[in-house]
Order: C-alpha cells, then sequence, then structure tokens
C-alpha cells in the first residue's frame, strides 16, 4: 500500500462508488462531475489511497485564495476504524498546507453527530457559521425542493 495521491480522471468511477457507499452523495450531486471539476482544476485534487489497485480512501481538497477546503472524505466500509480517515485528513492537511492555505475548513451535515466527533478529536470545531447556498441549475433546485 502507498501513501496518499492525486488521482486522474480515470478512477472517477472507483471514487464515485466509494462517495455512495460512504453515504456522500445526494440526489443533486453528481460525484462524478464533482471528481473530475476537482481533479482537472488548478485549485484542487482528489487524494486517494490505492491498495492493491483498489481505491480505499480519499479525500477532496480544494484552495480559493483564502481558505482551503475539503470534501469527500471516505474510507471503504471494511477499512473503517483502522485510522485511514485521519490519514486522509492528513494528507489533505499537507496538501493545502504545501497550497498556501492558512486555514482549513470542511462541512459536515449537523445529523452527522458520528463524523462531528471524529473531527473533533481531529482538532477541529465549529466556527459559529452558517452555510448558506444557491442552485444555479433550476433542476438541482427542483430536486432539493423536493427532498430527493
Amino acid at each position: 500500500m502507498t501513501g496518499f495521491v492525486p488521482l486522474a480522471p480515470d478512477h472517477a468511477p472507483a471514487a464515485a462508488a466509494l462517495w455512495e457507499e460512504a453515504g456522500l452523495v445526494r440526489p443533486w450531486n453528481d460525484p462524478r462531475g464533482d471528481f473530475l471539476r476537482a481533479v482537472q482544476g488548478g485549485t484542487s485534487a482528489v487524494l486517494g489511497l490505492l491498495d492493491g489497485g483498489e481505491l480505499v480512501a480519499t479525500a477532496m481538497v480544494g484552495a480559493d485564495g483564502h481558505r482551503g477546503w475539503v470534501y469527500y472524505v471516505a474510507v471503504a466500509a471494511s477499512r473503517q476504524g483502522t485510522g485511514l480517515g485521519r490519514a486522509a485528513m492528513e494528507a489533505a492537511e499537507a496538501w493545502l498546507r504545501e497550497a498556501g492555505a492558512p486555514k482549513v475548513q470542511l462541512m459536515v451535515r449537523s445529523t452527522n453527530e458520528k463524523v462531528l466527533g471524529f473531527y473533533e478529536r481531529l482538532g477541529y470545531a465549529d466556527q459559529s457559521t452558517s452555510v448558506l447556498g444557491k442552485f444555479l441549475d433550476p433542476e438541482l433546485e427542483a430536486l432539493r425542493r423536493r427532498g430527493a
């Protein structure tokens, strides 16, 4: 097994499957599109851990010039509890540090108490902010309104 490495576009199907397995995908998210935008962007990447050719963990990272962001932190169900989540976050933080990000932020659904506890143990704290969003695509907004 090697360390976390930037993934290539051909890893999109495996990453999307891992994100689905981890419960990170919502009907209005296109995981393959998210993956491809990240790996093809100049200020983002998807870091992955491959074991025998199998993608077992990921972390999507991006630096916007003000903050670093982490998304899609996922570990294969069979590997959870083995330290790979912590390793994914360490790889993400290292990537963002190298990109010059002064701070890292991530979003966790407020109902996901297990994951909130994980990040708290890694030193992350509630920033007393609200995340607001708006879909620019009317079809995606319709999906959100239906609660799909």
